[in-house]
């Protein structure tokens, strides 16, 4: 990931059917941030544009947190998630 940005996060679950991805941020990342994710058969670059927690839209994510983002494409479990600076 060092070549692809900073690691700010892991994919824990992904749901195909509405093509939402769950990340558990290990720091705080907001709406609009430019996100690569990695993985062994995931490589793909997205903005932020939607991002939920507790089925509510939020702004940011904290640090720790778990959110839900729409992605366009899958994502697996255990994928990495670097901030594109």
């Amino acid at each position: 990931m060092a070549d692809k940005g900073k690691k700010v996060g892991v994919v824990t679950h992904f749901y195909n059917k509405i093509g939402v991805g769950i990340v558990k941020f290990n720091q705080a990342v907001k709406i609009g941030a430019s996100l690569h994710f990695k993985g062994h058969a995931t490589d793909f670059k997205q903005t932020i544009s939607d991002m939920e927690f507790d089925h509510k839209k939020i702004q940011a994510a904290k640090k720790g947190q778990e959110v839900g983002i729409k992605l366009d494409q899958r994502v697996r479990n255990n994928d990495e998630v670097g901030l594109v600076e």
